[in-house]
């Protein structure tokens, strides 16, 4: 028979149960109570192994109930944490049942809240944060649903402000190249082609002739200095072809190479 040595205080609500043969178990106030475990109690290997078994499960509730008192997690979240604290397969099965009960797990009010979150307080569209709750578990119906949070005024709204401040961080690019630009970041970020196409939609759409010459001439100094070592038919061309592939106009472009070139001689 193995007997109890001593028991004293552990962290959090555990209790540190030592025995005769050099073993310890941590267990809950319960499985205390419920074992009736005191010093110079006899137990047998038999009860030992209940009491663990009983011990992974309470240990592994514990944890997973602190790991929620921060905020919501996901049941794929709290499986990979427990799976982390070296929580036997069963006693995760368990738990997480357990907290379902307490609906202290719940995918789909995870969901929403997440989807709450993002809108308030992020530029992500719809189809990023659909993304983001597939990475945490979520089943693509529960995630269908939580983006009802999300409607599409909403949408349409953030897409707009993010094209906006793209728009107005334009640093030297052509109008056309701008916006594909913005498109290509609205994409990134997740958002329908319809909320794009009315986002651009409220941006200007006339170009400032002379804003894009100055942007076009700003691009065009750097490729002259880098074309320069070249004939000048090649130079030329390499010069009209980069800076036609960034959005701006032919007409513009030979304008500013027969200045360089009237400057040159």
């Amino acid at each position: 028979m193995i007997t109890v040595t001593r028991i004293s205080k552990g962290k959090g609500p555990f209790y540190q149960v030592e025995l005769s043969e050099g073993d310890s178990l941590k267990v809950s106030e319960d499985i205390l109570v419920r074992y009736r475990l005191l010093k110079g109690q006899e137990l047998t290997e038999e009860t030992i192994e209940e009491i663990k078994k009983s011990s992974g499960f309470d240990f592994g509730l514990q944890q997973a109930l602190n790991y929620l008192s921060y905020q919501l997690r996901s049941e794929k979240e709290i499986r990979t944490y427990l799976k982390e604290k070296e929580i036997e397969l069963a006693d995760r099965n368990k738990i997480v049942d357990r907290l379902k009960e307490l609906d202290l797990i719940n995918d789909l009010v995870y969901g929403e809240s997440y989807v709450r979150t993002n809108v308030r307080l992020s530029d992500k569209g719809p189809k990023k944060i659909a993304q983001q709750l597939q990475q945490k578990g979520l089943k693509p119906e529960i995630i269908e649903q939580a983006l009802l949070q999300y409607p599409e005024e909403e949408q349409i709204a953030i897409a707009s402000q993010t094209a906006e401040k793209l728009f107005n961080k334009n640093h030297g690019k052509s109008h056309k190249e701008l916006f594909r630009k913005i498109q290509q970041n609205l994409m990134t970020k997740g958002f329908t082609q319809e909320a794009i196409q009315q986002a651009i939609a409220h941006l200007p759409q006339e170009t400032d002739e002379d804003a894009e010459y100055e942007a076009l001439v700003s691009q065009g100094d750097k490729l002259w200095r880098k074309n320069e070592r070249f004939e000048p038919k090649k130079r030329n061309l390499k010069i009209k072809q980069s800076l036609y592939q960034k959005g701006f106009d032919l007409e513009m472009i030979q304008r500013f190479i027969v200045e360089k070139e009237e400057a040159s001689e």
